[in-house]
């Protein structure tokens, strides 16, 4: 299905509509009435989340002057990064000076000081850069929301190591501060999707070791096996999220040689614990889990090795 297309009223009356030609389309339930000006060429049906703030987005700032600069969740949008479970209700820009921030019922404007290189564009928008983004939501939202955004901005390239630090110093005396310290600090870009993000808080918030992300298993006779999503070897025990997204191949055969691989690595004396997106939701049981796993690992060591090798 064909993304909707935005059109704003001027353009439809360009095009030899009338305004009741708008109100008719829009109660039929051909359009939608995205905001004031605005309209998207779609039934009347929910739209995916990003996608509508994404629109939302483009249509804020065509009525928005140039000072106003799209910010924090709205450019996390535009620029790629992940925004799972960030309330997108409200379009975000910030303007370079003291005060002055304000809420309506779709705009939230910040007062915050700017700097020329923390403004770029997208698609003809000025945004915040993909650094200042990252820091200004670690400032504003949850932890576990930050996180999976910075994780995704660091695993596509769109800013680095170096300069989250750049920006998390230059905000170190807003509002926030202390919480983008944290956030920034445990970022990973290997983390692989947001699942893979939740599940090394909820690891790290258990008390657990942190574990190698993505490392390679070999067999006895150095072939290897593959790459596991959390390696522990000091515990023996290998831990994997099933993000089970849709893809070439059909559930039968990812069973398959899920079960293969871990009847292999299980072969080479390693415990191997699967979780989804359920169990993140009862994180007390999954910690458990792993210990449990751990403690039967540590009884099968002397039986068991385990060889692994570290990304490179």
């Amino acid at each position: 299905m064909e993304a909707p297309q935005l059109i704003s009223r001027q353009q439809a009356l360009a095009a030899g509509l009338t305004d009741k030609d708008l109100r008719r389309l829009c109660r039929s339930g051909r359009w939608q009435r995205l905001r004031a000006g605005h309209y998207l060429d779609a039934p009347g049906r929910d739209l995916d989340a990003s996608l509508r703030h994404r629109l939302m987005t483009i249509a804020t700032a065509e009525t928005t002057s140039d000072s106003a600069i799209t910010s924090h969740c709205s450019a996390a949008v535009l620029h790629g990064m992940s925004t799972w479970d960030i309330p997108l209700d409200r379009v975000h820009l910030t303007r370079d000076r003291i005060n002055g921030g304000r809420t309506s019922g779709r705009v939230i404007v910040h007062a915050a000081q700017l700097e020329p290189d923390e403004i770029t564009v997208v698609h003809g928008i000025r945004v915040t850069t993909p650094a200042r983004t990252v820091v200004d939501v670690a400032r504003c939202e949850g932890f576990e929301q930050s996180v999976a955004l910075g994780d995704s901005a660091l695993r596509h390239g769109a800013t680095t190591s170096a300069e989250l630090q750049e920006h998390l110093h230059r905000a170190r005396h807003r509002p926030g501060s202390r919480a983008a310290m944290r956030v920034v600090r445990f970022l990973d870009g290997r983390s692989a999707n947001i699942g893979e993000s939740r599940s090394r808080i909820l690891l790290h918030r258990s008390g657990l070791p942190a574990p190698e992300l993505h490392a390679r298993i070999f067999s006895d006779d150095g072939i290897c096996i593959g790459r596991v999503g959390f390696l522990f070897p000091d515990l023996g025990v290998i831990g994997e999220f099933q993000n089970a997204l849709p893809g070439p191949r059909s559930p039968e055969q990812i069973a398959i040689n899920e079960t293969k691989r871990a009847d292999q690595l299980r072969a080479l004396g390693w415990m191997v614990l699967r979780w989804t997106w359920h169990d993140l939701a009862d994180p007390t049981r999954l910690a458990h889990r792993f210990r449990a796993a751990a403690r039967l690992a540590d009884r099968r060591h002397r039986c068991g090795h385990w060889t692994a090798t570290p990304q490179p």
